[in-house]
């Protein structure tokens, strides 16, 4: 490892099986907590590249424990972290609107690392218990069109850093990672990055595979649509910028999207807006993310009514409903 962070240090790049390899020595232990942070803290101070990414991202695919859900052609809505918005749980609160809305879900997250709730402390305030059991997450697909993957558990790269990454409290390329290593490689993405550089890195990236995706950054650093200002779509075919007027939205502030100091509070935000009791912002940012994710799937569909039908599945209690039968299913 010395000579490796000598290398970085040096302001010289990893190759893609450099990397790879490097993480697989990270799993079996060769490097201790201090080498690992100094590796992660070289990732902070400067971009990390395509080559590099996708060498750590072979490794991670390599040994994890892998899921076969082709046959529900699923999307995952994830966005990196690391913006430093302590947002609720936005991104975890469409995919069960998009679930509700008729299209299987496949959520690959993990605890919080940079902010006070992650996916999988929500996922955890509402009781439920994680599995890698694939008849169970089979079941619940085809019993209310969502199953949940708490990233540790099958991929023990994941939780070989956790401790260092917590910490840390920075984001790391753990962040960059989360999203491209879904065990079930799912076929739609909508991905929220807190930058534009990675939104073009993540669209080299993901034009490797056969992943049909769209990478979202709103302007003001937010790895999501905050619908707090212009916003950019990225997919293999186009990028454009929106405004939330532009698409129907009232543009809302920061405070409006604040996920408290603890899981409870960003739970309880959470469960009002599937409730259909939260702000019209929390509300409304819940729903042009899902729009966004379901035009993922249906391309061909008018972004207008992809945002009804995500509105539609909150209004219709189809979403909570989603809710109640994944917690009874995974409890």
């Amino acid at each position: 490892m010395k000579q490796i962070l000598y290398k970085l240090f040096e302001h010289q790049y990893l190759g893609r099986n450099e990397a790879r390899e490097i993480l697989q020595h990270i799993v079996q232990g060769k490097y201790n907590d201090a080498q690992i942070a100094s590796l992660i803290t070289v990732f902070l101070m400067r971009s990390i590249s395509v080559e590099e990414l996708t060498g750590f991202r072979d490794a991670l695919l390599e040994m994890r424990i892998p899921v076969d859900l082709s046959e529900y052609a699923p999307i995952d809505i994830v966005g990196t972290g690391g913006d430093g918005k302590n947002t609720f749980n936005i991104s975890t609160a469409a995919c069960f609107v998009v679930a509700g809305a008729g299209y299987p879900v496949v959520k690959h997250g993990n605890y919080g690392a940079t902010s006070v709730s992650g996916a999988s402390n929500v996922m955890e305030q509402h009781g439920v218990k994680f599995t890698t059991n694939i008849d169970q997450l089979r079941r619940s697909l085809e019993t209310c069109n969502i199953a949940y993957l708490h990233a540790p558990l099958f991929n023990s790269a994941m939780k070989a850093v956790a401790p260092v990454r917590k910490a840390l409290g920075v984001r790391t390329f753990f962040n960059m990672l989360g999203p491209l290593v879904n065990p079930v490689i799912p076929k739609y993405q909508l991905l929220g990055v807190y930058n534009l550089p990675l939104l073009r890195l993540y669209t080299y990236a993901f034009q490797e595979n056969s992943t049909r995706f769209a990478i979202v950054h709103t302007l003001d650093g937010y790895d999501e649509i905050s619908l707090t200002g212009e916003f950019k779509v990225a997919t293999s075919f186009t990028e454009t910028i929106y405004t939330p007027e532009s698409i129907g939205f009232d543009r809302c502030c920061e405070q409006d999207l604040d996920g408290g100091a603890t899981p409870a509070d960003a739970a309880r935000i959470f469960d009002r807006v599937l409730n259909g009791e939260a702000t019209a912002a929390q509300t409304d940012c819940v729903v042009a993310n899902a729009a966004f994710a379901i035009r993922v799937i249906e391309p061909e569909k008018p972004l207008d009514e992809c945002i009804a039908l995500a509105r539609e599945s909150i209004e219709s209690r189809r979403a909570l409903n989603v809710l109640k039968t994944f917690v009874e299913i995974n409890s």
